[in-house]
């Protein structure tokens, strides 16, 4: 095949309307003939290829000589072109390569020889506009005899296929048998050229005729009033012409071509019992060569040319005189007087007669089989004319003729049971019929690619109804991999599946509604897939990038914005589960121990991809693994019981890691509050022991050090007094310190930014940190002791320093990207408040809930 196209013959657009262009090209054996082939443009979408079609006509002899009568047909199926051999003597290629009993699609570029002399580069352009658009019309065979019970036949659409397997005729073959089968499987079709109809022979065994006439190898035009008949005599029918406007309707003609009409016409014509309305059949299947089906066909002799209705000879008897004769020249044979030359005629006729009869019951058994086939066909048992065919296949896989059986056997015998599975949702039952499929057509490849498409049409259906309808919601993170999976397969050959699509409703017309359903479902997911799925990725690719940044703000805007912008996306609040809990990893990574780090991972369970790729990345080096993790659960619970030596001990025993940071910071804690606790003890009973109680109460985390928090507790409150005292020194330092802060200016951008810890960073740093350590102390204090009114008085304070140190942090991680990540630690240590350097947005708790007890 050539490749690429023509600089100045672009390829048509998708769904452009385009000619079909044979360039002549030269033979050396054609001489000066080749001079006078001449280019062929082809606008119609099919174009006969034959000794007596134009433009061949007019060619000279030499260059057609290899051409048959009936050679070949081009046509334009779906927005592709094929070509198709009809059994030429002397054969058509494309590329060299031989052109059989299935048409072949031809590209730009390639090139189509008919024999060996006739070759022709296939190029196409686009079509003239308003060229091609000829006026609709319609056709209507209506039949010339009243008492036979045929049907009228109306077509619209177009190209139709006559055939003894179409319900047009095939409801007839038990009431007239031998006159269905004088009708051939592919006997001949009706299709449209110029705007006007033409009917032409697909080379039948009896042929097709026009006012009488056999046709020929060339198509005839359709007149309205014609005579048109199929076989023979008994599938005869007038012609009745009808296009858009000022024509007869149905009834009319109906009417008109009825005698009985003008007695009753009310019962001479019923259009919902007698008119079927014939549907467009595909010319890939009309010009498949199948040779069997002509051998299979009853042959009428009513219906042979040359041969007078009063000279016809009775066949039976001629056939019985050439067997009389057969005998008496074998009987003389044996007669003869040589006796050794007798001895050996009988010999070899012996062995003649074992061939006949052998041969002859071989015929016998092979016409019975086709005949026990042909019987289930017409009974309806589809299911036992299946088996029988791929038995059959089984040890003669090439036979075209079973082939063609099979398949029909198979889709009818099935395909209404799994129609009827599909509309109640019992997909498990529909995957199973069409494994029932798959083995009544186990020997036969041209089923296959008919039972993948019904199971495609399954898996369509299964995905729609299982989430609601085509207008159900996408859900993120489930339902892309079976939209695309979906797509891909249709999208990998929409012509060929539509092609094959056609063929189920060929064979089974219930199977088109649900098949226009599925391409209506298929539409909204090629909708979805360019709006959702689009969506989806970007969304994705946003996720990813602020993980990549620890940006957790950004995440929770974007889902915000994606919930605005696509009301059909659902699945967002997983996504916000996982970066709730990712926000509580983060900040235990940050945190002054492991005990919230380890109570995060042991809620994370990351459903969506972007968070599971994260925690997977972070746990190669930042995480602490499962045995850390084990260890670390078994001291605390030590550290919980006031086992305090055991606890530091196995703290101290912990491996090292990317938390071993955090690990020390919690081991100077632990050491801090087990020696201060012990010097409460000593203390007890001292004038000194209140003030180390209350100073012991203040260092305790309410969270990792609840033992110690349980156990001074009662006499804490006990000191209700005492203890709201040092809550307001608390908070009045907490206020100077603040107001200290805000009289410098606070923390700018500009001292942010600085590539260095200034002095003025340094000293604004402790006065804020300062500020938020005392009000955290005494906010505990005060609802240790439940000394609400105090608490009020000072919550504004704690509420407006906490929020300064909050946005001095938020500010220093937004500029992780720019400052050096040793400074930007060094900064964030300075303002202090480690738990609190995450944002909130990733489901923390603000400051003011961590001062909560």
């Amino acid at each position: 095949m050539a490749q690429g196209y023509p600089v100045a013959e672009p390829p048509p657009s998708v769904g452009e309307a385009f000619d079909v262009i044979l360039k002549p090209l030269p033979n050396p054996e054609l001489g000066r003939d080749a001079d006078h082939l001449t280019e062929i443009r082809i606008d119609e979408n099919l174009f006969p290829i034959g000794r007596a079609e134009a433009p061949f006509d007019a060619s000279p002899p030499e260059a057609v000589a290899q051409l048959s009568r009936r050679h070949a047909r081009i046509f334009i199926e779906h927005g592709f072109v094929y070509i198709a051999d009809l059994g030429s003597k002397n054969g058509t290629a494309v590329n060299g390569t031989p052109v059989r009993e299935t048409p072949a699609r031809v590209h730009i570029g390639d090139i189509v020889s008919f024999g060996s002399r006739l070759s022709y580069r296939v190029q196409f352009a686009p079509r003239a506009r308003g060229a091609g658009q000829a006026r609709p019309v319609g056709v209507t065979f209506v039949p010339q005899r009243d008492d036979l019970g045929l049907q009228i036949i109306e077509l619209v659409q177009f190209p139709f296929l006559v055939s003894k397997t179409d319900d047009h005729f095939a409801r007839f073959r038990e009431r007239y048998p031998h006159q269905v089968n004088y009708v051939s499987r592919r006997h001949a079709h009706v299709f449209i050229k110029g705007g006007a109809p033409f009917v032409e022979d697909l080379g039948s065994t009896n042929g097709t005729f026009v006012n009488g006439e056999r046709l020929g190898a060339s198509a005839l035009e359709l007149k309205d009033g014609d005579s048109v008949a199929f076989g023979g005599s008994h599938f005869a029918y007038t012609v009745r012409l009808h296009g858009d406007e000022g024509e007869s309707t149905l009834t009319e003609i109906a009417l008109s071509a009825s005698p009985q009409a003008q007695v009753a016409p009310e019962e001479a014509f019923d259009s919902d019992k007698t008119t079927f309305v014939g549907s467009a059949h595909s010319f890939l299947d009309i010009f498949c060569v199948d040779q069997a089906a002509a051998r299979e066909d009853e042959i009428n002799v009513d219906a042979q040319p040359g041969v007078a209705e009063e000279k016809r000879p009775d066949t039976h008897q001629a056939k019985r005189s050439k067997a009389v004769l057969f005998v008496g020249e074998l009987r003389r044979a044996l007669a003869s007087d040589d006796r050794s030359a007798a001895r050996r005629t009988r010999m070899v006729v012996a062995g003649v007669l074992a061939v006949f009869v052998a041969g002859g019951a071989a015929l016998f058994y092979s016409g019975s089989s086709e005949r026990h086939v042909k019987s289930l066909m017409a009974e309806g048992d589809y299911g036992a004319a299946a088996a029988a065919t791929d038995t059959y296949l089984k040890a003669h896989p090439q036979d075209l003729h079973y082939t063609a059986i099979n398949t029909e056997a198979v889709l009818k015998s099935n395909v209404p049971r799994w129609l009827a599975a599909l509309k109640k949702g019992d997909f498990k039952d529909a995957d199973a019929i069409i494994a029932q499929m798959r083995t009544l057509g186990e020997h036969n490849a041209d089923v296959r690619s008919l039972l993948d498409e019904l199971a495609w049409i399954g898996k369509l259906e299964a995905f729609v109804m299982g989430r609601g309808g085509a207008d159900a919601p996408i859900r993120i993170y489930a339902d892309e991999p079976r939209i695309d999976a979906i797509l891909k397969h249709w999208d990998a050959d929409a012509s060929g599946h539509q092609r094959d699509l056609d063929r189920i409703a060929g064979y089974v017309p219930e199977f088109r509604e649900p098949y226009g359903l599925a391409l209506s479902h298929l539409r909204k997911l090629q909708s979805d897939d360019s709006v959702y799925l689009s969506a989806i990725d970007r969304l994705d690719a946003s996720i990813v990038k602020s993980l990549g940044q620890d940006d957790l703000d950004a995440i929770d805007a974007t889902l915000k914005d994606y919930a605005d912008k696509y009301p059909r996306l659902a699945g967002l609040d997983r996504v916000r589960a996982d970066l709730d809990a990712f926000g509580a990893v983060r900040r235990g990574l940050n945190g002054a121990s492991l005990a919230p780090l380890a109570a995060a991972l042991k809620k994370a369970n990351f459903s969506t991809p972007p968070f599971q790729e994260k925690l997977r990345q972070m746990s190669a080096g930042q995480l602490p693994q499962q045995p850390v993790l084990t260890q670390y659960a078994a001291l605390a619970d030590a550290w919980n019981q006031g086992k305090s030596a055991q606890a530091i001990d196995a703290l101290q025993q912990l491996p090292q890691g990317a938390w071993s940071a955090t690990v020390q910071k919690e081991l100077a804690h632990k050491k801090a509050v087990a020696a201060q606790f012990a010097d409460v003890q000593k203390a007890r009973g001292t004038k000194n022991y209140e003030e180390a109680l209350l100073s012991f109460y203040e260092t305790l985390d309410f969270d990792s050090d609840a033992y110690y928090v349980k156990t001074v507790a009662p006499e804490v409150v006990s000191l209700k007094d005492r203890a709201t005292a040092r809550a307001q020194s608390l908070m009045a330092q907490a206020q100077t310190s603040w107001q200290q802060y805000r009289t410098n200016g606070g923390i700018g951008g500009s001292q942010r930014l600085e590539a260095n810890v200034s002095d003025t960073f340094r000293a604004q740093a402790k006065l804020l940190s300062d500020a938020e350590d005392a009000a955290t102390r005494g906010m505990r204090i005060f609802r240790q002791v439940k000394a609400d009114a105090a608490s009020a008085k000072w919550s504004t304070l704690a509420r407006e320093i906490d929020t300064e140190a909050d946005l001095q942090r938020r500010s220093l991680q937004d500029l992780r990207m720019v400052l050096e990540p040793g400074l930007l630690n060094t900064k964030l240590g300075l303002i202090g408040g480690a738990q609190g350097a995450m944002t909130n947005s990733g489901g923390g708790a603000t400051s003011e809930a961590r001062r909560t007890p």
